[in-house]
């Protein structure tokens, strides 16, 4: 082994992984956004490696879908048995089925210093926030204008004039919410839009708290 590379093994410090928050109203371009960030990363070194929360949830599997890939599929029981347990950061019920997501998949992956990145709502983002603050790093994306934002509604067909309105109507809701979060991008780029979130995160890789390797490494100097 070389010096350089024995001088390169010595300084690697354990990294502490973090809870990656993106919210947005319906139509800001935060879905998008978190495919693409978890692409950028996806043939990652371990170190900065992100992955995609998987929720609880105990609406009927789709066709496509695979468990513990896209949701972890349970009936009403064991999701009430995993609340009362604890063993939920944050649950929400949406329409007729619930939602939370599991402190064991995010535990077992931000100790290996691996990020989670969650794709929730205001809501949700309080509920991890009460339960572990220093680990989480939120984002609200706001779209450019309310005018933009139905027009990007609209465009995607994915739904009709009255969801679009239902749509908008809670966006308003949601936008109140801004001021709870770390930082607030205006999404009119999504290239650029992207570079700032993924600067965000390498920063926050870097914060001391989470460089849980640095004391021991100072002590050694």
């Amino acid at each position: 082994m070389t010096m350089a590379a024995s001088l390169q093994r010595a300084v690697e410090l354990k990294r502490r992984g973090l809870m990656f928050i993106l919210s947005s109203p319906s139509g800001a371009g935060k879905t998008t956004l978190s495919r693409r960030l978890l692409g950028k990363y996806k043939n990652a070194a371990k170190h900065e490696s992100i992955v995609m929360s998987v929720s609880v949830t105990t609406r009927p599997m789709r066709p496509g879908e695979v468990h513990g890939k896209d949701y972890f599929f349970v009936d009403n029981a064991a999701y009430e048995k995993m609340v009362k347990n604890g063993e939920m950061l944050e649950h929400a019920r949406v329409f007729e089925h619930q939602y939370g997501t599991p402190a064991a998949f995010v535990r077992d992956h931000t100790h290996k210093g691996i990020d989670v990145l969650f794709d929730i709502d205001w809501q949700g983002t309080r509920q991890l926030a009460a339960k572990n603050r220093d680990d989480l790093v939120s984002i609200f994306i706001l779209p450019p204008s309310m005018r933009e934002l139905e027009r990007r509604l609209h465009t995607r067909a994915q739904d009709s004039d009255a969801v679009v309105k239902k749509r908008m109507e809670k966006a308003t809701s949601e936008i109140s919410h801004w001021q709870e979060y770390d930082y607030v991008l205006i999404n009119q780029d999504i290239d650029e839009t992207l570079e700032k979130i993924d600067c965000i995160l390498k920063a926050e890789r870097l914060k001391r708290v989470r460089q849980e390797g640095m004391g021991g490494f100072v002590q050694s100097l």
